[in-house]
């Protein structure tokens, strides 16, 4: 008896049902009230990542803007969880682009202890460099692309899954554990 069931407003539509009218009929109102519902969300992710609630608003406006077009080129199934990956994301590229957020060389970022990077002397810059180039040779060959791919071209898991042909989960196992071999590489060989 389906001509007894209320009508459905754009409040009781579900979230999936909402993406595929707009990736149909490009109605920017739909999206909005699809996003009005997880815009506190949205927000209360950017002021955890960039402090600042000017900063946040901003960003929960370029996250709307970004959906436009987004919603669109990908096969959104759970729309909130993968808004709250592309809001994060957006984040981290926003705090990556204002520098807040330090991109730093491989030696740097893998925490070695500060007698493998000296600060003041060259010399003894270029040798740890020199070192962390022969523990790099030391890896096995995805362990290595991966890790290239990752902290020197600063790519994301999923483009360099999309470039090399690895998984996802491989690729993240290879980083985890070339970081690991790097650094038990240079510790053994003294830098």
């Amino acid at each position: 008896m389906s001509f007894f069931r209320k009508p459905i407003r754009p409040d009781d539509t579900a979230d999936e049902e909402l993406v595929a009218s707009y990736r149909v009929n490009a109605d920017i109102s739909v999206l909005g009230k699809l996003y009005e519902r997880h815009m506190a969300l949205v927000f209360g992710l950017c002021l955890k990542y960039l402090k600042d609630e000017e900063l946040a608003r901003d960003a929960v406006m370029a996250i709307f803007e970004e959906l436009v077009a987004k919603v669109k080129q990908h096969e959104v199934k759970q729309f909130r969880s993968w808004l709250y990956v592309l809001s994060r994301n957006h984040c981290l590229m926003q705090l990556r682009n204002d520098k807040k957020l330090p991109t730093v060389g491989m030696d740097e970022f893998m925490e070695f202890n500060p007698v493998l990077h000296p600060e003041d002397n060259s010399t003894d810059k270029e040798a740890a460099l020199q070192a962390l180039e022969r523990c790099m040779d030391k890896l096995m060959p995805a362990q290595k692309q991966s890790v290239r791919l990752f902290y020197l071209d600063e790519m994301c898991y999923k483009d360099i899954a999309a470039q090399t042909g690895f998984t996802l989960n491989e690729v993240k196992s290879y980083i985890q554990n070339g970081k690991r071999n790097l650094r038990l590489c240079l510790e053994k060989n003294g830098g």
